[in-house]
């Protein structure tokens, strides 16, 4: 099980923006500290935590932070629209386009994404696999 995500920032203003455009409408919450941006899901009482985390924070090396060619992390969307929506939030605020929403030839019937790159150029994808929607043959 994956127990958190990082990627670094140089700007964590800017990256606080773009992540703040979809992250709580997937249920997360934001701690922010010297440290840089906490994103986590809520624990429920009694409950395990919801896994994974997901960190925004200056490099720990003191250098620029870079993205990783072929690195990238996805967020799941409860349905289609929501996908356009928070793709659309996104580059509003301050993220660019790295493939419009929709279906992918490569990938199954179902699965809906839209690619984007944070302000560092991090890839984040947002996805949605809802069967009770349409797929991409009907």
């Amino acid at each position: 099980m994956i127990a958190y995500v990082t990627v670094g920032a140089d700007d964590i203003a800017r990256a606080r923006r773009f992540y703040a455009a979809f992250l709580p409408a997937l249920g997360y919450h934001l701690t922010e500290g010297p440290e840089g941006l906490s994103w986590m899901l809520p624990v429920p009482v009694g409950q395990a935590p919801a896994l994974p985390d997901f960190y925004v924070k200056p490099t720990f090396d003191g250098r620029p932070a870079s993205a990783g060619n072929g690195a990238m992390v996805a967020f799941q969307a409860d349905a289609q629209q929501t996908v356009r929506d928070l793709h659309a939030a996104a580059l509003a605020a301050g993220g660019s386009d790295d493939g419009r929403p929709g279906f992918r030839a490569a990938y199954g019937p179902r699965f809906y994404v839209g690619y984007m790159r944070d302000p560092q150029g991090n890839k984040i994808a947002l996805f949605s696999a809802n069967p009770e929607e349409p797929g991409r043959d009907g």
